[in-house]
């Protein structure tokens, strides 16, 4: 039987910001010395508001968010020249996680998606500069969606465009309200901490086992 895996991208493909912060790995710690933008106002004024309330669910792109925030901020430079710098820095893939996605990949009976909560140029930046789209069947991102995880349109969306299921797509989330969010219609998600969560999983090793 087809079984749709799904995986978030930040904290889970991609080495970034984690639910837990133990487990982040930050891509602004020398933002403040190259481009002069302290990274905790950045959070707080601009990924904690028009970030999260316009960019992220498509109502406004990122370029047109960075300038009107940028000059705020102490930065009078092209947001396009800061944005570059922030897609290269927040790209960092999670290569254990990512090989065993790869061989997961050789099963007929396995469809590979991407769940998170992306803006669409670094959605596209991933898909095509990082080589997502060489695993993956497709990217369900909130700016294309239009709504956040865990809200449950979102899972609408996705459910709407893989079909029906022969089981329950099987979903790797770092954040607690979204995996209670997607078991509430109907998946299977598992909360992920580090890649053991993925690997140790009974059906990913039970694959492992048939492949080998």
């Amino acid at each position: 039987m087809t079984r749709s895996v799904v995986f978030d991208v930040d904290g889970v493909l991609v080495h970034g910001m984690h639910h837990n912060s133990e487990q982040s790995r930050r891509w602004d710690t020398t933002l403040k010395a190259d481009l002069g933008v302290d990274p905790s106002r950045f959070t707080e004024e601009f990924i904690f508001d028009i970030f999260v309330k316009k960019v992220v669910t498509g109502q406004m792109s990122v370029i047109e968010a960075l300038e009107r925030q940028l000059p705020s901020l102490g930065y009078k430079g092209s947001p396009m020249v800061f944005l570059d710098y922030w897609l290269k820095k927040d790209s960092v893939l999670n290569d254990e996680l990512i090989e065993g996605i790869r061989q997961l990949k050789t099963r007929a009976d396995v469809r590979l998606y991407i769940a998170t909560n992306q803006e669409h140029i670094r959605a596209s930046w991933l898909w095509s500069q990082c080589g997502l789209s060489q695993i993956f069947d497709d990217m369900f991102h909130s700016a294309r969606v239009g709504v956040r995880k865990p809200d449950p349109a979102y899972f609408d969306f996705i459910a709407a465009r893989i079909g029906p299921q022969d089981q329950q797509p099987l979903f790797f989330d770092d954040t607690p309200k979204v995996v209670d969010g997607a078991r509430r219609h109907g998946w299977e998600a598992v909360l992920f901490e580090t890649n053991t969560d993925f690997f140790a999983h009974p059906w990913i090793a039970a694959q492992g086992d048939e492949t080998g």
